[in-house]
């Protein structure tokens, strides 16, 4: 006959397997929310940037038409009003933040593209160095 082995010490292994796997998984939903939330504040700021570039336009070039008065944005204007803007503001916490592109193609809407770089917040083996971000916002000057 034969003996039963012992099961004694076979739950350590097991043990430190799940803990190893449960840091890894709180490491990956730590760098997600990050990359989450660094999207959303370059984003908020491309909205601004682009209505800041919406509102680039002279008095002057104010044109009146069948549904009143509108206002015609010029390309120069707009990517002028938008890097200054983007100069002004307090820019703590971006990386290698670039106005990629800043332009209007109707002359009614300022596009803004900006680009940033993400990095995230715990170093490990499992996640990048870092991930550019870009975003893109639209934003249009009416009159009421």
């Amino acid at each position: 006959m034969r003996r039963a082995r012992a099961d004694g010490g076979s739950i350590l292994p097991l043990t430190a397997c799940f803990g190893a796997l449960a840091l890894v998984l709180v490491l990956l939903v730590t760098a997600a929310t990050s990359l989450h939330l660094e999207r959303k504040r370059l984003l908020t700021l491309a909205d601004a940037a682009a209505l800041a570039g919406a509102e680039s336009f002279e008095l002057a070039d104010v044109e009146l038409t069948e549904e009143g008065p509108r206002p015609v944005l010029q390309g120069d204007s707009v990517r002028d009003a938008v890097v200054d803007f983007v100069g002004r503001m307090p820019l703590d916490g971006f990386e290698e933040l670039t106005v990629a592109e800043a332009t209007t193609t109707d002359g009614r809407s300022a596009s803004v593209t900006l680009t940033s770089r993400w990095r995230p917040p715990v170093m490990t083996l499992f996640l990048p160095e870092g991930v550019a971000v870009e975003v893109t916002s639209v934003a249009r000057s009416v009159f009421g």
